[in-house]
């Protein structure tokens, strides 16, 4: 009677990695190939130690020589070795030989598995901490299609033999996770990070496939990296997909946008616009080599309290339809966005924000668990040349237009706002469209939520037109606390 594993939704402690590793060893139809390259066979040691591995490792391999890697798995176009690409093409070659060498006639139950990954760890001069990626592709029940999960992990730790032992712990997690708790991907996802500290990976990137995961939204998998700290941002390419961050922003320009986008209106694309068209003008900036991102921070999808996961999942798509890259942060302060993309690219910056958000930026009360205080931010900001482009903001009471002319900050802080508007890196948007300036976001989204006419005309056509078809915002609206004091680039 073919055997499969549904998972064990009863098992509440969290199990030492030594059961863990235990548990699918004794497993006797769990069964299938380890290939590690890069810091060694970690995990696989881990089913080593604990007895009873000749029934669950076919075999176990380190192809560490690139040519000899070349020669099995094949080369890859980029000529580089820990990629994605690599990483799938292990998983599919190791698991075609298993199918190849073990007849299904005399093993009808064996659930067949390979877990890979490709790493590099910290360099000699620790300058590179190192990254990887890591998988398994595997069988929950004999005669049903192959699962994938795939991860992207940045290592985090200052010493290779650390990182060695936290890639091992974290792939028992993920062989467990994988055959014990694949009823809820989200309890897989969280199981990573069983008897390891945050502080020790990151895992930025995640994608999980296969029937068992038919029903699994992997933008929303993302968003609960960022919730539960497991990393500072996840991106969403204009296809909708999960994308590596460092492929997306690695040598390019990058100009950043803020918001809740919710919806993303007529201001948010002029905004967006204008401010790329003087960005283009500076010096060194081209289209080519450019890469314009929307950002939206969980503060902002938490303004109105706990995340909407259904919501979130509307704004990304609204954005992607109209051919944006989204990224969603835990960054609460402008800086620590121009540290993020600083990790990638030492090419220009610049980020394109409402009056508003600038009068936040120079608000003392945001930098007080710095020991430099805005001091330190505003290095952290405005370092290599960072430009804003600024949006202006026309009073609705008394029909003034603001701009970083005209616009106030707090009495202690003018003479620093003067000192940056002075050196040029504050820049007015001019030619902006003056008909789009009364649209804001909330009165959209409350115009949407009560069924009123006219609001369609305030976003872009294709916009209107996929909120009505999907009847997207039409949920639980509620007015932001804050709704009187906001104009963001929201």
């Amino acid at each position: 009677m073919p055997v499969h594993i549904m998972g064990d939704k009863n098992f509440d402690d969290v199990p030492s990695t030594k059961n863990k590793s235990l548990k699918i060893n004794l497993n006797e139809n769990i069964y299938g190939t380890f290939a590690e390259i890069g810091a060694g066979q970690e995990t696989v040691r881990n089913f080593f130690r604990v007895g009873g591995a000749s029934g669950t490792i076919a075999k176990t391999m380190s192809a560490y020589d690139k040519d000899f890697s070349d020669s099995i798995y094949g080369m890859e176009e980029d000529k580089r070795y820990v990629t994605e690409s690599r990483l799938q093409k292990m998983l599919d070659h190791e698991t075609r030989l298993i199918e190849d060498r073990i007849l299904r006639q005399k093993h009808p139950n064996k659930l067949f598995f390979t877990f890979a990954n490709t790493v590099a760890t910290i360099d000699f001069a620790k300058k590179y901490k190192g990254h990887g990626w890591v998988g398994i592709k595997y069988q929950v029940k004999p005669d049903e299609g192959y699962n994938k999960i795939i991860l992207h992990v940045r290592f985090k730790e200052n010493h290779a033999q650390l990182q060695q032992n936290t890639l091992g712990v974290l792939g028992v997690n993920l062989i467990y996770g994988a055959y014990y708790y694949n009823y809820d991907a989200s309890k897989v996802l969280k199981s990573l990070y069983d008897h390891i500290d945050k502080d020790q990976i990151e895992i930025d990137t995640v994608n999980f496939s296969g029937p068992r995961f038919k029903n699994v939204d992997n933008r929303l998998l993302s968003l609960q990296l960022v919730k539960n700290g497991f990393t500072e941002a996840v991106m969403f390419a204009p296809n909708g997909k999960n994308v590596l961050p460092a492929s997306i922003l690695y040598k390019k320009n990058v100009l950043g946008l803020r918001g809740s986008f919710r919806p993303v209106t007529n201001v948010n694309m002029d905004i967006y616009k204008k401010s790329l068209e003087l960005f283009l003008k500076e010096n060194k900036v081209k289209r080519e080599k450019t890469q314009v991102i929307f950002e939206i921070t969980l503060s902002n999808l938490r303004s109105e309290g706990e995340i909407n996961e259904e919501d979130f999942l509307d704004r990304a798509k609204l954005l992607c339809t109209l051919g944006h890259t989204v990224m969603i942060s835990n960054f609460q302060e402008y800086y620590k966005v121009v540290e993020y993309f600083s990790k990638y690219t030492k090419e220009r910056m610049g980020l394109a924000m409402g009056v508003n958000n600038l009068v936040d930026i120079f608000d003392q009360k945001y930098y007080r668990h710095l020991s430099g205080g805005i001091l330190e931010a505003f290095g952290k900001l405005f370092f290599k040349d960072l430009r804003v482009y600024l949006y202006p903001y026309k009073d609705p009471e008394t029909g003034e237009v603001i701009t970083s002319e005209n616009l106030r900050v707090h009495p202690r802080m003018k003479e620093l706002y003067k000192f940056f508007k002075n050196n040029g890196r504050v820049v007015d948007i001019e030619n902006y469209d003056a008909e789009v300036l009364g649209i804001f976001s909330r009165e959209v989204l409350a115009m949407i939520a009560h069924g009123e006419d006219g609001w369609e005309d305030k976003l872009p056509e294709s916009t209107a037109k996929m909120i009505k078809e999907q009847n997207l915002f039409q949920r639980d609206y509620k007015k932001p606390e804050n709704a009187g004091l906001e104009y963001r680039i929201d």
